[in-house]
């Protein structure tokens, strides 16, 4: 068997590892085993694979795993994520919301909602503001009041 061809299978090897672990370590190897292809397609000797394995793995460990590893576990600050991105957005009443239910459309998304006052009562095209999210429902109430 050609030896780019080993390099290249345990390239895959690497990546197919590093879907189990997601610690990017087996991902810089494989990489590494990259780098190994290309020095055996261009005919180097085992030794001068090897050696372009273990520079081009030890270069992406030491310089692009931090970058990467700091990249994914850090988030945006000023940027809501799930439940928080919705609170304060205004939606459009589709269905009459009251202190017992109603539907609401926030984008593409339609919203099981109700108001936050029972008394508050608004009909449909009416726009609302998401105040907060009780389970599944948006919890909201007048979009004028609030600004």
């Amino acid at each position: 068997m050609e030896a780019w061809l080993l390099w290249l299978i345990a390239s895959g090897l690497f990546a197919a590892g590093e879907l189990a672990s997601g610690d990017l370590f087996l991902l810089m190897l494989a990489g590494g085993a990259v780098g190994g292809v290309g020095v055996a397609l261009l005919g180097g000797p085992v030794v001068l694979q090897l050696a372009a394995f273990v520079v081009i793995s030890a270069l992406l460990l030491a310089v692009v795993r931090p970058l990467a590893k700091r990249h994914l576990t850090e988030g945006t600050p000023d940027q809501p994520d799930g439940i928080a991105a919705v609170i304060g957005r205004t939606a459009r009443v589709t269905r009459a919301v009251d202190g017992r239910g109603g539907r609401i459309q926030l984008g593409a998304d339609e919203w099981t909602a109700r108001s936050q006052y029972g008394a508050d009562r608004f009909p449909v095209g009416a726009t609302v503001r998401i105040l907060q999210v009780d389970g599944a429902t948006a919890v909201v109430g007048d979009a004028l009041e609030l600004e």
